[in-house]
């Protein structure tokens, strides 16, 4: 069942993207010659106008084919004819229709619920050293850490646990006003647990609230935003080598990690918002991911168009878009050479589990 439901999403968000090129194409006039859901040989075709609608055979992917995307036409509709402001509202729209749909999807899991975790200090353990003089205090909301905002409470920790070390740079807003905490020594210790165990940790637990329909729109918005951010912070640390390809999951390694996830819950509920969570973080994940300036991603094609169009406005001169075709063609080998890669990856790593 998880694998069905993993399927679902996975074309789902694909349709969802691919609904943003279509939608924005056809009110920037742009002819539009097929809409498809999945791929492979059509199960169902109609038309309508100029366009021709289908679902095809194969569960996976889907395309918006307009007329003039990869080559020059005579058409006066085509992708190329279009003005170039038209055309790159085109190509980002897919990544835009992913991040609304991730934060439709947050908003499912998160708007029913009663209370939320603000990162605002309620209270400190007995034993910790984060409330000296000059130090944290009791109603302090973390703003920063090191430079990262603190979107949801859980960031504070994560931050922490990347950047390493015991001291840190906090801003936390107190009585009104921000105020910088430099090299502030953050030391865990052994702290007493309900259960009679101990565990290492600050010492201090952030506010519970009841929160307003305004407040509960605000974190879904926080926490898409979040999920953003966190994209860019594991490229930095793919870049840095804090991170490298056997951290990596493709398609199949998150299938594996939503039934481990799903299955492990405490109610068939429980299981399918565990499910709708992992949809909501592919989609933002693939809209910031596509907006990358990749060749045959749509980012890279963003690029692209301005860079020609910055060309184009300068020598008067119209560039063939076969040669750019060319770019994206490359890239789109090697892209799908990477994702073999990790695809082989997480294969290996399920059968040798």
């Amino acid at each position: 069942m998880t694998i069905l439901f993993a399927i679902i999403l996975f074309s789902l968000l694909i349709f969802v993207h691919e609904l943003g090129h279509f939608i924005c194409a056809k009110l920037s006039g742009v002819q539009v010659n097929e809409f498809a859901m999945f791929m492979g040989p059509a199960l169902l075709k109609w038309g309508k106008g100029e366009t021709q609608y289908s679902i095809r055979c194969i569960p996976l992917g889907g395309y918006c084919a307009m007329e003039g995307e990869d080559e020059d036409t005579e058409n006066p509709r085509s992708f190329q004819k279009a003005a170039w402001w038209k055309r790159l509202i085109i190509l980002v729209a897919g990544a835009a229709m992913n991040f609304i749909f991730g934060f439709l999807i947050f908003a499912i899991i998160y708007l029913p619920s009663e209370k939320i975790t603000v990162p605002v200090i309620a209270t400190f353990e007995q034993g910790s050293t984060l409330n000296v003089e000059g130090g944290l205090q009791a109603g302090d909301e973390i703003l920063e850490v090191d430079g990262e905002k603190i979107y949801v409470a859980s960031d504070f920790s994560m931050i922490l646990q990347i950047n390493g070390g015991t001291t840190h740079d906090l801003v936390v807003r107190r009585n009104g006003e921000e105020v910088l905490l430099e090299n502030f020594e953050m030391e865990t210790h052994e702290f007493p647990n309900e259960d009679g165990t101990t565990s290492q940790r600050y010492g201090m637990s952030f506010s519970l609230i009841e929160p307003t329909f305004a407040e509960k729109l605000s974190y879904v918005w926080n926490y898409t935003i979040d999920n953003v951010r966190n994209v860019r912070m594991s490229l930095g640390m793919l870049f840095t080598g804090k991170a490298g390809v056997k951290d990596m999951s493709g398609a199949v390694g998150i299938v594996g990690m939503m039934s481990d996830a799903a299955t492990s819950s405490a109610s068939w509920m429980d299981g399918l918002m565990t499910i709708l969570f992992f949809g909501g973080f592919i989609a933002v994940n693939l809209a910031v991911m596509n907006l990358l300036p990749i060749p045959a991603l749509d980012g890279g094609r963003a690029v692209a168009l301005l860079i020609t169009a910055g060309i184009e406005g300068i020598t008067k001169k119209k560039i063939n878009p076969k040669y750019e075709g060319y770019i994206h063609g490359a890239g789109m080998i090697l892209l799908l050479g990477f994702m073999a890669l990790i695809t082989f990856k997480d294969i290996f790593t399920i059968f040798k589990g």
